[in-house]
């Protein structure tokens, strides 16, 4: 039975671009043609509200499906994508799934930590859905609690927002520590799929640093692609779309719709094993893939030549905008 690939996306530190990636990903996978869930996990709605839904479309939330035994199916929202991509000939609509998130959330931590193998509640919940889908993204609250570590069991995958700024950069340590005690005692079969440098500014010193920084001490871990600061990505909540679909040639498409392609990437050729130095930190040197059985069959429809969208902004795409 095909299972989807379960990825969380951690960062205890607001604003690092956690909610922005899960809708940018998540939309630009399905782009490539696969079918995608995003869970909402933070109480304040964020990623619910990316997607325009207000709350009188909700009828249940993941808490209903943590604490009340609902079945995830029966929370699953489903919206069309405003974006359009240009396939065997015709335009197609594409559409993600979301498991929508409240603020009777917020106290769910407190509720559910006196439940038996309370850790281990969205695990049994997201399994019932994992034929349905080729990607589940989490998108974890800015905090490394229960619900946080209920995402890292579920998950056989965490991507790692980083803003390119100091304070981000020196608050990985604690995120790291998080990450090996779920390894160690709860997800052995959890891996670090990389790190994401968000609001990148090539023109600033300390953005070049921050990168560099993170290069040398984790070197593959880091994704080649960085997301460039862009008002656009700041401006899309606002209108309830991702970015493709509000602005689908501005650089953070670009740039999202790469990432994608760099996350199916790795998730096809295999993942990283990681080992610690003698301080507990990752040593660069110990970065290695390792295979990754099996392959989803949604990244074998998107990397098929038949069927592979062309992406906008290629330099065939641009050629023709121009001489039209």
């Amino acid at each position: 039975m095909h299972r989807s690939a379960a990825a969380a996306f951690l960062n205890h530190k607001g604003g690092v671009g956690k909610t922005t990636s899960v809708m940018n990903i998540g939309a630009g996978l399905a782009i490539l043609g696969n079918r995608v869930l995003l869970v909402d996990l933070d109480p304040q709605g964020h990623l619910t509200r990316f997607l325009g839904i207000e709350r009188g479309e909700i009828r249940k939330t993941i808490y209903d499906v943590l604490s009340g035994g609902l079945h995830p199916r029966d929370a699953v929202i489903t919206k069309t994508l405003r974006a359009r991509v240009h396939m065997d000939g015709c335009d197609n609509e594409l559409s993600i799934s979301l498991i929508p998130c409240g603020m009777e959330f917020a106290n769910a931590e407190v509720l559910l930590s006196r439940t038996s193998q309370c850790e281990f509640l969205l695990k049994k919940a997201i399994d019932q859905v994992r034929s349905d889908y080729d990607f589940i993204l989490f998108d974890c609250s800015p905090s490394l609690g229960l619900i946080s570590t209920n995402a890292l069991v579920a998950a056989q995958t965490v991507f790692i927002p980083v803003q390119t700024e100091y304070l981000a950069l020196h608050s990985l340590d604690d995120v790291m520590t998080k990450i090996y005690s779920v390894m160690a005692q709860l997800n052995p079969d959890l891996d670090i799929g990389g790190l994401i440098a968000t609001r990148f500014d090539g023109r600033k010193v300390l953005s070049r640093t921050v990168v560099q920084s993170m290069r040398e001490r984790f070197g593959a871990l880091l994704f080649d692609t960085m997301i460039r600061d862009n008002i656009v990505l700041a401006e899309s909540p606002s209108v309830g779309k991702d970015v493709f679909s509000y602005r689908p040639r501005s650089f953070g498409a670009e740039d999202y719709l790469k990432l994608a392609e760099e996350v199916m990437g790795r998730n096809v050729c295999g993942r990283f094993d990681v080992g610690l130095d003698a301080r507990g930190r990752i040593a660069r040197s110990s970065v290695r893939l390792r295979a990754w059985p099996p392959i989803p069959p949604g990244a074998m429809r998107a990397f098929s030549k038949n069927s592979f969208p062309r992406s906008p902004f290629s330099s065939r795409a641009k050629r023709r905008t121009r001489s039209s």
